[in-house]
């Protein structure tokens, strides 16, 4: 016999009993008059004793289906309740959203705009994970993530918002001692800095306009897990980094980086909402969606401006 209680019985002797009919229990749960013969019959069997005596006129609970009549109620319009509760959630935005996104880009460009939608969603909770580290949505409980990735986790629903570029810089005070690099090769024996969580291997991959590929691997005084970490050094002008457009930008606008090595592009990626699964989105997170949606595609930081 199965260990899991046969909640689809006692539901349907639940609603028998409310109804004091199989017919009209069967219209009310929307199901046929034999569906839930079958089902009071098979409580009955797994209990061991009879819960209704029923003649073709009349229908009455036994002392046995009087003892457990009202739990089984209980039961019942508990799941009611928690379905209801569950649709209404589903419906509105509410509760809360479990949210994991890089830690640079969500410091610059994500809490900036959170009271926006704090304030049009206020009962909706955002529990906002930060961390270049990428997350196992599923595995660690998360209900979306932004990632910024030349290709998403197909495994995943990931949604474009915008594309992001990545720019080999130095400091002006670099190429004054060290020169201009003209060739990707030229960087090899250069101070290069280094990201520890590329997504696509510790290596600099170039191409230009004719198809020439040059792959670099960065060697430098500082390897690290974060982006920003590598803007002091790069603006003090010991070395070499790659910084991805939404923290380059505004150091190439001010003077105080340079990108170098334009005619040769690197692999372009993108910014991505990405969910489990879109079938099963609650409103919460389709209204986060949205909100990133509007605010995020058309970004401010985009180089050249």
């Amino acid at each position: 016999m199965s260990q899991l209680p046969d909640f689809e019985g006692l539901a349907m002797f639940a609603k028998v009993v409310e109804e004091r009919s199989f017919a009209a229990a069967a219209r009310a749960m929307g199901v046929s008059v034999a569906t839930v013969s079958r089902g009071v019959s098979r409580l009955e069997e797994r209990l061991g004793a009879r819960l209704l005596n029923r003649t073709s006129r009349q229908l009455a609970l036994t002392e046995f289906g009087r003892t457990i009549a009202e739990s089984a109620s209980h039961i019942y319009h508990a799941a009611e309740v928690a379905e209801a509760v569950a649709r209404e959630q589903a419906a509105k935005p509410r509760g809360l959203v479990r949210l994991a996104v890089p830690m640079s880009y969500g410091l610059r460009w994500v809490a900036p705009i959170l009271p926006d939608f704090l304030r049009a969603y206020p009962e909706v909770q955002v529990d906002l994970h930060l961390s270049d580290a990428a997350v196992d949505l599923v595995g660690q409980g998360f209900d979306a993530a932004l990632r910024i990735a030349v290709l998403p986790d197909s495994s995943l629903i990931a949604r474009r918002l915008c594309p992001v570029s990545p720019f080999i810089v130095a400091a002006p005070s670099y190429l004054e001692r060290h020169g201009r690099p003209e060739h990707p090769r030229d960087l090899i024996a250069r101070d290069c800095l280094g990201y520890a969580y590329r997504a696509r291997s510790d290596v600099w991959r170039f191409v230009n306009d004719a198809g020439d590929e040059e792959v670099i691997t960065p060697t430098g005084p500082l390897r690290a897990t974060n982006a920003d970490a590598l803007v002091p050094t790069v603006l003090s002008g010991l070395a070499v980094a790659e910084l991805p457009e939404f923290i380059a930008g505004e150091y190439l606008q001010d003077g105080q980086l340079e990108a170098i090595l334009t005619n040769w592009t690197l692999p372009k990626g993108g910014l991505y909402f990405v969910t489990p699964s879109a079938r099963t989105r609650p409103a919460k997170v389709e209204a986060l969606a949205d909100f990133f949606v509007e605010r995020l595609s058309k970004p401010s930081w985009s180089w050249p401006r």
